[in-house]
């Protein structure tokens, strides 16, 4: 049966220097590099190599792998990402896109993802305000910011048009945090303005001794409106797709108890995290990674998806719940994405 799920940091740079993203930033690390297992880095030096990449991606014809997320750093800034997602094709895998928006404004990287039938393009935007998400997620080159992605948006979904196909699916991704609280609406409204199919607002995950955590992370205090935006949201019946009607409920739930139990985990069942430097980990959340023993830690080097992604069983149990929980429940539901044409949620 294929239902493994994997979300693939493809590669580690990026053009763009997004503040709170979960590979840290390039300023950080120049002044501390990392070092820790699982930890990620804009300036890593352990990339696999594309070789390496796509040795392991064409292994997974036959495999229990449905379907990779392609994420970064920025994939299509890459210039052999397109002969890995013609490779994850060709062995029979979905593939959603997981980008910045700022690359599809070459015509070649959307006639590409096009020609490659690539399923899905999830476009991270993390507010209708130009201002805010250039301030939280600014270019590398001090040019491209929100309206680049807004035109790589109309671009894509113009070529879709005249190719007259339902795929790729576009979506928009937005970060919340306690300053931008009004575009859990306002960007999914935006998404169907633009003509997109799906639209997730999802909650910042920052560790408590994260710089930013005392201006950015949501907390018991931010659960009112946070449930009045989630109103708003889901009784517009806006024509796109949202995360399941659960999912408000969740992100309340980690925002009020941080850490918890996860009945029947799909982290490391049919959920696996793929990095950079081709490590293995049951999911992204930090708590697991950490907690994930040196015996256990696997890589994707030299590796067949086949013996590496076997079926393991029942779920199990987790007590490590996290808003890095809650941010791959729509991974885990995005069949529903893929699988109906663009309507109400």
């Amino acid at each position: 049966m294929r239902n493994v799920t994997l979300l693939w940091g493809l590669r580690s740079p990026c053009n763009l220097g997004c503040r709170y993203c979960y590979f840290g930033t390039i300023e950080e690390h120049r002044i501390l590099p990392v070092t820790a297992a699982g930890a990620l880095s804009h300036l890593s030096r352990d990339d696999l190599s594309a070789e390496q990449i796509l040795a392991f991606a064409r292994t997974m014809a036959g495999s229990s792998v449905r379907r990779v997320f392609l994420a970064g750093g920025e994939p299509l800034i890459w210039p052999p990402v397109m002969n890995v997602i013609a490779a994850l094709k060709s062995a029979g895998v979905q593939v959603v896109v997981c980008t910045n928006g700022i690359p599809l404004n070459r015509p070649d990287v959307v006639a590409a993802l096009l020609e490659l039938n690539v399923d899905g393009v999830s476009v991270s935007l993390d507010s209708t305000d130009p201002d805010y998400n250039d301030t939280w997620r600014p270019a590398r080159n001090g040019r491209d910011g929100w309206q680049q992605v807004i035109d790589g948006v109309r671009a894509l979904l113009a070529a879709r048009a005249a190719d007259a196909s339902e795929f790729p699916k576009v979506g928009l991704y937005s970060v919340i945090t306690r300053r931008n609280l009004p575009d859990i609406s306002a960007v999914p409204f935006l998404a169907a303005e633009l003509g997109c199919d799906y639209a997730v607002p999802q909650p910042v995950a920052l560790a408590t001794d994260h710089a930013l955590y005392g201006e950015l992370a949501l907390t018991d205090e931010h659960v009112a409106e946070l449930t009045e935006r989630f109103t708003t949201l889901y009784g517009a019946r806006l024509p796109v797709r949202l995360p399941p009607v659960s999912y408000p409920e969740r992100v309340t739930a980690a925002v009020t108890a941080p850490t918890g139990l996860v009945k029947r985990c799909f982290g490391g069942t049919t959920l696996f995290f793929v990095e950079p430097d081709g490590s293995v980990w049951d999911c992204p959340s930090s708590l697991r990674i950490a907690a994930t023993p040196p015996e256990r830690r696997r890589s994707i080097a030299d590796a067949d998806a086949k013996q590496l992604f076997a079926p393991t069983g029942c779920a199990a149990d987790c007590a490590l719940f996290s808003v890095d929980c809650v941010n791959m429940w729509p991974l885990m539901d995005f069949t529903r994405v893929l699988t109906r044409a663009r309507g109400r949620s």
